[in-house]
């Protein structure tokens, strides 16, 4: 068969569209399918079986074996020779490239009966391509004008229906086939080609002629690669390599692209004959790409992928109904009726006009590989549409495939992954939200959305202007608001359920930011709202984990920050405390956060010893602004505080004790306030001592609960001496709540342990034990007050001295217990002693102290002895006090008990004070010395009053 006869007259144009028949309805009975079903034992079933899903007939020439004209054996090895003397040669010439390829083909139609033209071949065929390959490659842009390249194409498909495929099996096979594609798609647009046939004057042909019937042969040699394709295999192939031109930007590659898809499509759909297994496996990515061109701006492209996705929805129906299994089959019948029932609501024109649309009848049959198939390949393509109106229907359709596959996706990470990514590179802000709302969508599945979570989670932070826009602008139904933040709480909350030890997770960092942007969006409001408990004590508790952290202290996934260097302003604290801020906002706590602000809460809760005063503050707050809430939390926290860590736990008990002053609290029960506080006081580590007592100051105002906290009693008295001021100061307290109760026993005990706090350095110790002190005496009843008496008598110097302290409040609490002591003792004090001027400005008037207490203590306490301890106190006022007070008070003692036991016991206690620091000290002490040796050496005024009456009772006998 001469190949000159095979290719048409330069004049002639064929047009390679479809006949009218072409676009007929789809017919979806079930009947009809059920007929081309065949035996299970067969897994072949053939289009031509299908009559009810009529199309056109396979355009231009069949190139189906013909054994009509046989050729001898001589001519056979002529033609072998011919073809291998260009192995060795060169192909410069159009003539011998035509002599090579002819001869060629023309030995392809002995095949497969000529066993020798077979092996040649078979043996060469490495040759072969190679061979075709430089040809190709060779031909220049104006090759149209020349008949080599639609030889190429001839031969290829004369070789392919008489089994031997060039283009299939080998990297140097798809390299040609990649080759052919790319110099049939690249070719310049006809405008060009009529230009070069008019800077050509030697061409002649019509150049639209030339480019339709190029085209016709390049079309015929793809449809001869899937006439016999019954795996698929060779489809898979030709799509991948034409899927790249299908997303070209150049208006003519892409409709040369889907022009060349839809006739292999047809050809296809008319030859379909299917075997086990299958290697076409990219269906929902051809699907995608098609709906994608339907909606193309440009006219031509546009129809052309309505006429392959005419061809392809028949084929699909074919494919899955003989690869569904039998246990779906009612699944399958369900889908089809659904697909009769869309299509029935447009015609043909409109429905593939429209990816929508589309995208609602192949969303019923593709599985879930081939879904998440057709939702990546929409997001690559996203940004390869460079017209507004595409972008927007690509995404219209990918929400509708979205919402109406639900659960059927495989592969969101993935998805998500690809989401991520592209979403830099759209910058229309509809189509950006378009793609956001995919997210919304699969984030609102319960099935996905842990995966949703978790892949957004896993990016750096904080967060580019893309992933905090999908954060704060999610879109969901209120039934998911509340699913989707608790679970974004959860992943943070189940860090803080670790130890402490070792680094942050990267999690807790990511997912306190995300619920910033969350917030910050205020899309999900309601659910806000509803989870603000959880959401509070979940951020208080991450602030605490945050303290002192930078992000070296996170366990940052490797090579998340890769390219680009971390900020030192970036610290997991920051993130926590810009999420609690922004969620007292947007829940409308705005007298909370203004009371934060004021005294300076945020400051507090950021400080490594000073968090819990924050939590203490936030606390009242909310109690005192937003009680609703408080109890809220109040109930949260009794399950929440045996979880997590210690941190975990400081916070929550933190929050809970000073919500126990909520009138709520008495409904608690038991063992989940007092026995609770109670397990808290024998705790190791003295922040949950603080916190007990704290909880058991506010319980204790409830009668029913202080018989209980009463029991705590011995404990109470124990906490008197620790070294935790806030222990002793909230002891104290309590028992200052609970000294109208106490027994004469145990009163006498806690103010045995009361004295000896008397002088603290701890001002505000020294201060209330001195109150505890006073409410003590007033609590003895009448009947045990002598039993106390001595107790109250050894108070009397320490509280008179301390009067004199530079601590207002010290000297004021002194005054006000000494007239306790008086009261109880039965004395009137003189007014002297309620003077706030230190005593050395007015000595008479200290005088008069010293002289009332001298005559009243007399032979009941040594006040001289208790003064003296005095002297070496730590602070000057006590020991100028001790020394002008010892000095007055020598005029006072008993001058017998002075001259028996002598004065340098005085002198010696006194001396020390000689080398004080304080020049008043010293003076006041010589002084006192000299005054002391004064009296020493005087004679008892008694004993010189009794030798006058003896000297005039002898005068007068």
């Amino acid at each position: 068969m001469d190949s000159r006869h095979r290719i048409c007259s330069w004049e002639e144009v064929v047009i390679p569209y479809a006949s009218d028949s072409d676009s007929e309805n789809v017919d979806l009975q079930q009947s009809n399918l059920e007929d081309i079903k065949k035996s299970p034992s067969s897994h072949e079933f053939t289009g031509s079986c299908i009559s009810s899903l009529p199309l056109g007939s396979l355009t231009a020439r069949s190139r189906h074996p013909s054994h009509e004209d046989s050729l001898s054996e001589d001519t056979i090895e002529k033609l072998i020779k011919s073809i291998q003397e260009f192995f060795n040669g060169e192909l410069k010439s159009e003539h011998k490239k035509l002599t090579f390829l002819r001869s060629l083909s023309s030995l392809s139609q002995t095949l497969p009966d000529d066993e020798t033209a077979e092996s040649f071949i078979h043996s060469h065929i490495t040759d072969i391509v190679h061979i075709i390959y430089m040809v190709v490659e060779e031909e220049p842009l104006h090759s149209l004008f020349s008949p080599v390249r639609q030889e190429v194409f001839v031969t290829i498909t004369d070789l392919s229906y008489r089994g031997v495929h060039l283009l299939f099996g080998s990297k140097g096979r798809d390299d040609l086939f990649g080759l052919i594609i790319k110099s049939i798609i690249t070719l310049p647009s006809e405008k060009t080609l009529t230009r070069l046939q008019e800077i050509l004057p030697s061409v002649s042909y019509n150049s639209e002629c030339l480019y339709r019937q190029t085209f016709q042969m390049f079309s015929e040699m793809l449809q001869s690669l899937v006439v016999k394709d019954p795996h698929l295999a060779n489809f898979d192939i030709i799509f991948k390599h034409l899927e790249p031109w299908l997303q070209s930007v150049k208006d003519r590659e892409r409709e040369r692209a889907a022009a060349s898809m839809a006739r292999v499509l047809k050809c296809l759909y008319r030859h379909l004959t299917v075997r086990f297994p299958l290697r076409f496996q990219t269906l929902g990515r051809l699907v995608a790409q098609m709906a994608l061109l339907c909606g193309d701006p440009l006219k031509e492209v546009a129809e052309e992928a309505a006429e392959g996705m005419h061809y392809l929805l028949h084929i699909t129906l074919r494919l899955k109904y003989i690869t569904e299994d039998k246990k779906n089959h009612q699944s399958l019948r369900r889908a089809m009726k659904k697909c009769q029932e869309l299509l029935k609501c447009y015609s043909i024109k409109c429905f593939y006009s429209c990816p929508f649309r589309i995208g609602q009848i192949f969303e019923v049959f593709l599985d879930s590989n081939e879904l998440c198939q057709f939702v990546l390949t929409i997001l690559n393509g996203l940004k390869n549409l460079n017209h507004q109106c595409t972008q927007q229907s690509a995404g219209e359709l990918l929400i509708s495939f979205v919402k109406n596959a639900k659960s059927r996706f495989e592969k969101v990470p993935e998805i998500m992954g690809v989401i991520c990514a592209q979403l830099a590179m759209i910058s229309e802000p509809e189509v950006r939200q378009q793609v956001i709302t995919t997210v919304s969508l699969f984030i609102s599945m319960p099935k996905y959305t842990d995966t949703v979570i978790s892949h957004l989670l896993c990016h750096p932070v904080p967060y580019n202007r893309d992933l905090a826009e999908v954060w704060r602008t999610l879109k969901v139904e209120p039934a998911s608001t509340t699913l989707i933040l608790s679970r974004l709480l959860r992943k943070l909350q189940k860090c803080h359920d670790v130890p402490t030890q070792g680094k942050m997770a990267f999690a807790a960092v990511s997912a306190t930011d995300a619920l910033y942007e969350v917030f910050m969006g205020n899309e999900l409001p309601e659910a806000t709202f509803e989870l603000f408990p959880q959401l509070l004590m979940t951020l208080l508790i991450q602030i605490h984990h945050s303290i002192d952290l930078t992000m070296s202290d996170v366990a940052i996934p490797a090579g998340l920050y890769a390219k680009q260097e971390m900020s030192s302003k970036v610290t997991p604290l920051c993130f926590a405390i810009q999420a609690t801020k922004t969620l007292l906002f947007r829940t409308s706590c705005l007298q909370e956060f203004s009371i934060m602000e004021k005294d300076n809460g945020w400051t507090l809760l950021a400080g490594k010893d000073c968090h819990l005063q924050g939590v203490s503050l936030l606390a009242n707050a909310l109690l005192e602004r937003n009680h609703v809430l408080a109890q809220r939390i109040l109930y949260l926290l009794v399950p929440l505080l045996n979880r997590g860590n210690d941190k975990h736990k400081l916070t929550s008990a933190g929050f809970f004790v000073e919500l126990l002053q909520s009138p709520v609290a008495r409904r608690l029960p038991s063992i989940y306030s007092v026995d609770r506080l109670k397990d808290w006081l024998l705790h190791g580590n003295n922040l949950f001592k603080i916190l007990a007592l704290r909880g058991l100051c506010y319980l204790i105002r409830h009668q029913k609960m202080r018989e209980d906290i009463k029991s705590l009693m011995p404990r109470f008295l124990d906490l008197l001496c620790e070294t935790e001021e806030k222990i002793v100061l909230l002891a104290i307290q309590i028992l200052l709540q609970l000294v109208r109760t106490m027994d004469f026993c145990t009163l006498s005990a806690m103010m045995t342990k009361l004295f000896s706090l008397f002088g603290d350095t701890r001002p505000d110790v020294h201060c209330l034990s001195m109150t505890l002190f006073g409410a003590s005496m007033k609590s003895v009843k009448h009947t045990d007050k002598k039993g106390v008496e001595n107790q109250v008598l050894d108070s009397l110097v320490p509280l008179l001295l301390y009067s004199q302290d530079e601590n207002g409040a010290v000297a004021e609490e002194s005054r006000r217990v000494l007239t306790i002591c008086a009261q109880f003792l039965k004395w009137k004090l003189p007014q002297e002693v309620y003077r706030k001027d230190p005593w050395y400005t007015s000595p008479s008037e200290a005088e008069t102290v010293c002289k009332f207490f001298g005559k009243k203590c007399k032979g009941k306490v040594n006040i001289l002895a208790q003064t003296l301890m005095f002297s070496k106190d730590a602070k000057v006022p006590i020991r100028r006090a001790a020394a002008l007070f010892t000095g007055l008070l020598s005029k006072y003692l008993d001058r017998s008990e002075l001259q028996t036991k002598g004065t340098k016991w005085i002198e010696d206690d006194l001396r020390h004070l000689l080398h004080d620091p304080e020049p008043s000290v010293h003076i006041i002490t010589s002084q006192a010395l000299f005054q002391i040796q004064k009296v020493g050496a005087e004679p008892d005024p008694e004993q010189t009053l009794g030798g006058w009456r003896k000297l005039l009772g002898c005068l007068s006998t």
